[in-house]
């Protein structure tokens, strides 16, 4: 429908509540239960964000509020569509998706990462995506092992 048939202010005002749809990820978008279970939350938030704008009389208003709320709406619907649930790894002796793996750098440091899906990973609280520099060369080796990321070796120390 046309601007001029609504109670648009203005094909500005229309226009700011079209937000562009959030992007998303050509890799496979393989979740751990735990990350479905968060999407999930993540779609139901979004949905109460959503429902809360048709309380707001003006109808720009109501659009500008409902805006976010919607792109995130399509957004998780089709993270969830597509979620492939991988079941924990069935052995430690090899890093896989949903490992917890601890290494070594070579300054002395020592991380510890969960290697996740991209919607759940949170480097700050331990979690890494699949997809990440790191994970991806973790992923198949084991203990003892040392990889190369950029100019530093990281050695595999545990496996869970």
């Amino acid at each position: 429908m046309s601007v001029a048939f609504t109670k648009e202010e203005s094909a500005e005002t229309a226009s700011e509540t079209l937000l562009p749809d959030r992007p998303v990820s050509p890799h496979p978008n393989l979740v751990t239960e735990a990350g479905l279970k968060a999407l999930e939350l993540q779609l139901h938030h979004a949905r109460q964000a959503y429902d809360a704008t048709s309380t707001i009389e003006d109808v720009n208003e109501r659009r500008r509020q409902a805006a976010s709320s919607l792109r995130d709406l399509r957004y998780f619907a089709e993270r969830i569509r597509t979620a492939q649930v991988v079941p924990d790894p069935p052995s430690i002796d090899t890093v896989a998706f949903g490992s917890t793996v601890t290494f070594s750098r070579d300054d002395g440091r020592v991380q510890k990462y969960r290697i996740v899906g991209e919607d759940e990973a949170d480097p700050k609280g331990g979690t890494i995506s699949y997809v990440s520099p790191v994970a991806g060369k973790l992923i198949g080796k084991a203990v003892g092992d040392v990889v190369s990321v950029g100019d530093q070796e990281l050695e595999i120390i545990a496996i869970e």
